[in-house]
């Protein structure tokens, strides 16, 4: 591709990805508010935000598969248009019903969005630029996740709730006409679409997401487990279904490659230990620590700053040195950031709060970078789709379980929970590490 076609192709990448991953959580904010709207309960109020993130998990990696099958621009410009509809319905609801159908839309089209921007990216940059592009994406995922809630509180510091959704359209709406213009388009695989393999993979993902999502809720082991046990069941049925298909919906052709399988569980210890922090530490900063609450955002920023910084570097870097090394680097950094937190003494002044998250920041963006393009590129090209849907899985499954272990360690642990939680991140950190040694065998 041409420099400026490369250049628009890439902007409407960004577009989308920075609006299905900032509406995970901009809604968080405003839930109270959305409760009293509608005369809900809070808990009633909780499922727009669950029905959002259970749609993508349910159908990343079906769409994934149709991006293989009918082009991976076909796929994003169709999820954009649902993604952009469904926040222009989210602003028009009128009762938490309408709004909650409006979000599994929405994220079904956040989904088609997530499913395949990695898968594209690999097609719009040479080989020699994809570190540095995989890099920025990881900063663009890092930022948006977490300036979500900051920029909800402006919103709703001067407007109602329905613009939280209703500033997507007119963005959503310049990605959907650039996008068609400008992505390039990729080879088509030949194989058909398996619905009976969508069905278990949904059924598989859907199962544990909520298998974990009950755990941090509170509900009896019992209930939790048999979820499990279901979700291993139709695991187990997915992979007798499609151990001899070419092209499996569930990739098992691409965990059969060890360096993919080793990253993939290196991203999902990491995103785990990731969450297990972004969770706890406002508990221990603001009850541990007695911060007051309007700081704690400002006193987490330089986490993602220094992700920023350090995720463009370790891009460069990674189309040089070897995956397995960086990462090791990267995790030891956020292994001995979160031990620091850890140990971090009472009455701590902003700067030791500070430099500690830095560290964390630092080690997390030189790890990230170097691992997702590994995972990229360890799949044949036609298998960018799954390769890409994978990795986004891999953080989601990382991310509903570092949440689900802070509920258990704080529920168990109410006066020293936070603390636990910090160092079972950095126990998930330090296997995250291991497993990313192992890739240089």
């Amino acid at each position: 591709m041409a420099k400026p076609a490369r250049y628009w192709a890439y902007t409407t990448i960004v577009i989308g990805l920075t609006l299905a991953v900032m509406d995970a959580t901009v809604a968080n904010v405003a839930l109270p508010t959305i409760a009293a709207t509608f005369h809900v309960t809070p808990a009633q109020s909780i499922e727009i935000v669950s029905a959002y993130q259970l749609t993508i998990v349910l159908i990343l990696l079906p769409l994934s598969a149709l991006g293989d099958i009918y082009g991976y621009r076909r796929v994003y410009v169709c999820g954009m248009s649902v993604f952009t509809l469904a926040s222009l319905a989210c602003a028009l609801s009128n009762s938490i019903e309408t709004l909650t159908a409006a979000r599994i839309l929405q994220g079904a089209g956040a989904a088609g969005i997530m499913s395949v921007n990695t898968a594209l990216v690999r097609y719009i940059f040479p080989q020699s630029y994809l570190g540095r592009a995989i890099a920025f994406t990881t900063v663009i995922v890092s930022v948006s996740a977490t300036i979500g809630p900051s920029f909800a509180s402006v919103v709703l510091g001067f407007a109602s709730w329905h613009w939280l959704f209703a500033v997507n359209v007119p963005f959503g709406a310049a990605a959907i006409f650039i996008s068609a213009r400008s992505l390039p388009a990729s080879n088509l695989a030949r194989h058909k679409f398996d619905i009976l393999s969508a069905l278990l993979t949904a059924a598989t993902l859907g199962l544990f997401v909520t298998a974990i999502d009950s755990l941090a809720h509170g509900a009896h082991w019992p209930t939790a487990a048999a979820q499990i046990a279901l979700a291993a069941f139709t695991a187990f049925c997915a992979v007798i279904h499609e151990r001899r298909r070419p092209a499996p919906l569930l990739p098992i052709d691409l965990l059969r490659i060890p360096i993919f399988a080793l990253s993939m569980c290196t991203s999902i210890c990491s995103f785990a230990a990731q969450m297990l922090a972004f969770v706890a530490l406002p508990f221990l900063l603001q009850s541990g620590l007695g911060f007051k609450v309007t700081t704690i955002g400002f006193l987490m920023m330089p986490w993602p700053f220094a992700v920023g910084i350090a995720a463009p570097f370790a891009g460069r870097l990674a189309d040089r040195y070897h995956a397995g090394l960086l990462g090791l680097i990267g995790l030891s950094l956020l292994a001995i950031g979160l031990v620091c937190l850890a140990l971090i003494p009472p009455h701590p002044s902003a700067f030791n709060v500070a430099w500690r998250m830095v560290i964390c920041g630092a080690g997390f963006g030189t790890f990230q970078s170097p691992n997702n393009r590994t995972i990229i590129t360890a799949a044949p090209k036609i298998r960018s789709g799954a390769a890409s849907g994978m990795l986004a899985t891999a953080r989601l499954l990382g991310q509903a379980s570092g949440a689900a272990l802070v509920a258990l360690v704080l529920a168990n642990f109410p006066e020293h929970g936070a603390v636990y939680a910090l160092w079972l991140a950095a126990a998930f950190a330090i296997t995250a590490g291991v497993t990313s040694v192992l890739r240089m065998r």
